[in-house]
């Protein structure tokens, strides 16, 4: 092989050639250049994609399969309720555009177990001053070099993983070199899989990673990716990309990263296109969790909810024939849309004033107009707030509204990504000082729980106790209640009704269809689903 240094001279002239024609615009320079990459993963049949996000915005959480979300306690937990160990974390280091994030992602795909994150060294660059940033626009800042990165920060952020906890993580704008507004919200998990071209150069952080990866890729192919990387991605011209590579790139690769194979447990020749590395890592990965029971056995422990008795955080509303007579009426296929809101609004009503007969109350006594004193009770905590699992869960907000003077409302919106079947935590508006209140979390329909097991661990990383939430929804299926109960142990859950069976689907049986479109007046999806709108798994 060529050394980089002369072949960077021989494919500088090509690439310039390749842009000659025309105008040197990033796109069409972007495709010639993609004629010159081999094409990832050769010889493999594709796989199904997982993620539906880019590189810049790494998944939040990717998940395999729906059922996952039906085999009980999520992994930051073991039976007892208590934190479970920590997770595996595997460290992917390699030079600028060797294919980190591919081999990531194929790993991810092969590895097939629940609750994997992938956090990006990208996302950890240094706030840069204004004269920094000067530089960085005439391509004269040096990012590849240990110093523009924020290693305390990466360190924080992958130890607070590691346990279990949610972190908050910056995003990064490549085109001006800045750090946005808005920090993005990743979740504890089994598996962390933390990648960057400088990913085995901090001591503290190599003795956080469990497995060291090294991605080794010809710096030829290097260099033509990361041509199209930034030109077609970030807005730079070519001229500038090979002023960085020269400048930069290839100097800091020879000094900082390429010394740091050594470290590496397994070194990946030709990157992506080595599934055979790839099979041999996501085997050692899979003995590992064996070896820290951090897999599971999904279809074991989905069976096993129908083994145990309701559990006694469960309060359902006693089922006297006003109730029932409710619930055929909602139930029943042939009702009109008017009605299903009146019935729905009546039984929301109910649920919540039986909900607030679980909140503390302490001993009061007051002055009557008479004059006389009347031992009453009087609500003991500091303030009630309610918060709905968006869409159908709003629709509970009024009745709340109408019990509860002075509530506070907040709203999570939870979708299922339709081609992954993992639940998205989409948005999040909480009051603020909610860790001292009660709060009524409110779903209409929860089948397998997983939105609700979401949603209950967004309010725990708000310093919610655990103790201080009541999940109400008008239907719950057996599954889902055994999910909720199992997962959050002092959860409070009330309902109108529990229905013992979800099909194949995961949608409730006999069930009362797909509530929001129901009582919104949308159109259903083609399978009757018992999901909300928003398409959460429950």
């Amino acid at each position: 092989m060529s050394s980089p240094q002369a072949y960077a001279g021989i494919r500088v002239s090509g690439c310039w050639a390749l842009g000659a024609e025309g105008s040197s615009g990033g796109s069409s320079n972007a495709e010639s250049l993609d004629r010159l990459l081999p094409p990832v993963g050769a010889g493999r049949s594709p796989r199904k994609r997982t993620t539906s996000q880019c590189k810049s915005e790494p998944p939040l959480l990717r998940t395999s399969k729906r059922t996952i979300y039906t085999a009980g306690r999520p992994p930051w937990y073991n039976e007892h309720g208590t934190q479970s160990k920590e997770a595996f974390a595997i460290g992917l280091g390699g030079g600028s555009a060797s294919g980190k994030t591919t081999v990531a992602r194929m790993i991810i795909e092969a590895l097939d177990v629940p609750w994997v994150v992938l956090l990006s060294m990208d996302s950890f660059y240094k706030v840069l001053t204004r004269q920094q940033q000067e530089q960085a626009a005439h391509n004269n800042f040096n990012f590849d070099h240990p110093d523009a990165f924020d290693f305390d920060l990466i360190i924080s952020t992958l130890k607070k993983l590691k346990q279990g906890k949610s972190v908050k993580v910056p995003i990064y704008d490549f085109t001006t070199h800045s750090r946005k507004k808005d920090w993005k919200t990743l979740y504890g998990a089994n598996v962390i899989i933390f990648e960057g071209i400088m990913a085995f150069a901090d001591k503290t952080l190599l003795e956080l990673l469990d497995m060291k990866i090294f991605v080794d890729t010809d710096s030829d192919i290097r260099l033509v990716r990361r041509l199209r990387r930034d030109i077609s991605e970030r807005g730079r011209d070519i001229e500038g990309v090979i002023k960085q590579y020269n400048k930069f790139v290839k100097p800091a690769f020879d000094q900082y990263i390429q010394p740091t194979m050594r470290v590496a447990d397994i070194v990946v020749p030709r990157g992506s296109g080595n599934t055979v590395a790839i099979d041999l890592i996501v085997q050692h990965v899979h003995s590992q969790l064996e070896e820290r029971k951090l897999r599971w056995d999904l279809a074991a422990l989905a069976s096993a909810h129908q083994c145990h008795p309701l559990p006694r955080t469960l309060s359902v509303l006693k089922s006297t024939p006003q109730v029932r007579g409710m619930h055929t009426i909602i139930r029943d296929r042939e009702t009109s849309r008017d009605e299903f809101i009146f019935y729905s609004k009546r039984l929301m009503r109910l649920l919540i004033e039986h909900a607030l007969s679980f909140l503390p109350f302490q001993d009061c006594v007051v002055q009557t107009p008479q004059g006389q004193d009347y031992s009453g009770k009087c609500y003991a905590g500091k303030q009630i707030t309610g918060v709905s699992i968006l869409r159908a869960g709003e629709t509970m907000e009024p009745a709340l509204r109408a019990v509860c003077k002075d509530v506070r409302i907040g709203t999570i919106l939870i979708q299922t990504n339709q081609l992954t079947g993992e639940p998205e935590l989409h948005y999040l508006r909480l009051p603020k000082d909610i860790s001292d209140d009660h709060v009524i979390l409110m779903d209409c329909t929860v089948s397998t729980g997983a939105a609700a097991m979401m949603a209950v661990r967004v309010l725990l990383d708000h310093d919610v106790p655990e103790d201080k939430i009541f999940l109400l929804s008008l239907l719950m299926a057996e599954m889902g209640v055994h999910s909720v109960a199992y997962a959050f142990p002092r959860v409070r859950i009330i309902t109108t009704a529990v229905d013992k069976r979800v099909n194949d689907l995961f949608r409730i049986i006999p069930g009362i269809g797909n509530f929001g479109d129901r009582y919104f007046g949308t159109d259903a999806v083609p399978d009757g689903s018992d999901e909300e709108e928003g398409g959460s798994v429950g």
